[in-house]
């Protein structure tokens, strides 16, 4: 497999928990890029009154580490409350596979990443806890923080890519500085649409592409 994984980590390659899409779910996110080497998508069903978890499902691209971990968090947050699954680090996630190589403790980070911005997008569409507060365009700012540029390797912000912000009576333009017909306009496209549209206040987002 290229480096040395414990027989924990190779079990869960090989055999992962909960791997898999659900239907209308509550909560969702994507967190990392294809592009970049290492991706992972996960899904929340969570009980409204009791805000606890009651079903959770990945789908990962990347290496052996990625997909574990994926599978690792899963098990770990399901049954918690949201409340309880926040507080869960990527040191723990390590710990429970009994550890990962350093070069590979980036995938516990990324899984981690991936559940709390799916609680967050359960908030986000329940308008409840911090996420009820209003939609302005630093926190449009901050969401576009967690959509990658997958040509750089980091998020739109810090590349530079997003060339403005618009932020009026319910409605989201971004304007970003590439061309429409680029080969990762869709794909930028709709990840900034995902990162935006759950907010409880926000009605319409517009991506538009005025060139590089």
């Amino acid at each position: 497999m290229g480096m040395s994984y414990n027989e924990k980590v190779i079990e869960y390659f090989k055999n992962p928990k909960n791997v898999g899409t659900l239907e209308e779910p509550d909560g969702y996110a994507k967190e990392g890029s294809p592009a970049c080497g290492d991706m992972v998508s996960l899904y929340l069903k969570v009980d409204d009154e009791t805000r606890e978890i009651t079903d959770i499902k990945f789908e990962s691209y990347g290496c052996a580490s990625n997909i574990a971990t994926g599978s690792i968090i899963t098990e770990m947050a399901k049954g918690k409350t949201i409340e309880e699954a926040k507080e869960i680090t990527w040191q723990e996630a390590a710990e429970e596979l009994g550890g990962l190589p350093d070069l590979k403790t980036h995938c516990s980070v990324l899984a981690v990443d991936a559940l709390r911005e799916a609680i967050r997008n359960y908030e986000e569409r329940q308008g409840i806890g911090e996420e009820k507060r209003e939609t302005t365009q630093e926190v449009v700012e901050e969401r576009l923080t967690h959509v990658m540029n997958p040509m750089k390797g980091r998020d739109v912000m810090k590349t530079g890519l997003i060339d403005s912000v618009e932020v009026e009576d319910g409605s989201i333009t971004v304007n970003v500085a590439l061309e429409s017909d680029h080969q990762f306009a869709s794909a930028i496209k709709e990840d900034i649409e995902e990162k935006l549209e759950p907010r409880w206040d926000v009605e319409k987002v517009v991506v538009r592409f005025v060139g590089g």
